[in-house]
């Protein structure tokens, strides 16, 4: 079942060229038995939008729509050139093999619609994770519960669910990837940071959706030690072409190929 519109997002910011909502978790990007996301969005503001990234049906969170097909073109090329950082939040009931580290490998469709990652590195994903466990005791979440702020550095579809699910810790409430029952998939797109015509742009968005994700022991940690996530010490990666000049509005600018519009 469809959500209703007034219910599948939160209008969180709006400007000339964008707008930023929180897209509830179960509800489509595209349109499916109802209204999807961007469609929903566009019929609530009363104007086109575009889609310069996706967050699958199961990941709430942090969404942004350009306004315009030059400010869409801008956009894919600022993602293309990960010179957008994004942040995301999970939760699984299973250590990771390590606390904090790389996923790096190629990804390839499994069966039932999965994907799986492989040891080559021709075209990899790039995942880099830290996390946070907690003992279970008066914090409202299970026992074993760990959480985990991620960064992706590439866009490949379900690349975060695949690469916790590689570290011995499917995120809760995935079962395409065998994660522990709960009453969502705890994947949460939580923060953004960008530049856009010579000003920063800084959103947080903490999870509201989902009962162990709104427990005051996960949302003190958010508060205490992942409120800013791009002060933290995640790797920077070398620009591997030259910067464009994205500072400047120039409406020739054009998209980079499909396959770089983020889906995780």
């Amino acid at each position: 079942m469809s959500m209703p519109v007034t219910q599948s997002f939160h209008l969180l910011f709006r400007h000339a060229d964008f707008v930023l909502v929180d897209k509830a978790a179960g509800v489509s990007f595209h349109s499916e038995d109802g209204p999807g996301l961007v469609v929903a969005v566009e019929q609530a503001l009363g104007q086109k939008l575009y889609a310069v990234h996706r967050l699958d049906k199961v990941t709430s969170g942090l969404l942004l729509l350009a306004t315009s097909s030059a400010a869409a073109a801008r956009f894919t090329t600022l993602f293309s050139e990960r010179l957008i950082d994004k942040y995301y939040l999970a939760l699984s009931l299973t250590r990771p093999k390590q606390k904090q580290g790389w996923v790096k490998g190629d990804m390839q469709p499994a069966r039932r619609g999965a994907y799986k990652l492989c040891a080559s590195v021709t075209d990899p994903a790039l995942t880099y994770f830290m996390s946070a466990g907690f003992d279970g005791a008066n914090t409202g979440l299970p026992e074993g519960a760990r959480a985990f702020l991620l960064k992706p550095y590439s866009g490949k579809t379900h690349q975060l669910r695949v690469a916790l699910k590689s570290q011995g810790a499917a995120i809760a409430g995935d079962a395409l990837y065998q994660g522990a029952p709960a009453d969502r998939v705890y994947l949460h797109a939580y923060a953004l940071r960008f530049d856009w015509l010579g000003e920063s742009y800084q959103f947080v968005c903490p999870p509201t959706q989902g009962d162990w994700f709104v427990a005051a022991a996960l949302q003190q940690k958010i508060v205490t030690d992942w409120a800013a996530p791009w002060m933290l010490a995640f790797p920077q990666l070398k620009q591997q072409s030259q910067k464009l000049k994205l500072n400047e509005k120039d409406a020739s600018v054009e998209a980079p190929p499909a396959q770089e519009i983020y889906d995780v």
